[in-house]
């Protein structure tokens, strides 16, 4: 059984392999306000884990999930008046925020070792039998998989994490609590 830490305890070293969700990426990389209190935590973890020369991962998924939600909340931001996130894109409003996506994108890889999620050997049977229960995310699911497959310590903001049985790093004390 692992045990969720805190971040702010967590030693960084250089033999950590951290796999950081899309939600740390997006405090990291993509607009908050001023003063955005998970913005501010992330951050200074982040310099930390750099300090460190921690081992970061990556692979599309958590990319993909970044350039989804960033795209997205800007849409909802600067153009709600629009009907659909397909017709947004089209627009000439989308491509600064797809520079700025662009550009946040970058800024993670060039953080992190790009590995490959291994749709291959993933347990679809099971990924899907705890889908269908409304308990899972199977985005979540996929990367707890990766985790464990590559012993991975995951840093989150997710509550969603709170049951998975891998190394969890994290400021949200929703998931401390457990």
């Amino acid at each position: 059984m692992y045990k969720t830490i805190s971040v702010h305890h967590h030693n960084f070293t250089s033999k950590d392999k951290l796999f950081l969700d899309a939600n740390i990426w997006l405090y990291l990389f993509s607009p908050r306000e001023p003063g955005d209190r998970w913005k501010q935590i992330y951050s200074q973890v982040f310099e930390r884990i750099l300090k460190a020369n921690s081992r970061i991962y990556v692979d599309v998924l958590v990319v993909s999930e970044f350039i989804n939600a960033y795209a997205r909340t800007k849409w909802r931001a600067i153009a709600p008046h629009i009907r659909s996130f397909k017709d947004f894109r089209s627009t000439t409003s989308f491509k600064p925020v797809a520079e700025d996506i662009t550009a946040g994108v970058k800024q993670i890889v060039s953080h992190c070792t790009r590995i490959e999620s291994g749709f291959t050997t993933l347990s679809m049977n099971n990924l899907l039998d705890d889908y269908i229960t409304g308990d899972y995310d199977f985005n979540d699911q996929v990367i707890t998989d990766i985790c464990k497959n590559n012993g991975f310590t995951l840093i989150t903001n997710d509550s969603d994490f709170k049951t998975q049985q891998i190394p969890i790093l994290t400021a949200n004390q929703s998931l401390l609590r457990n």
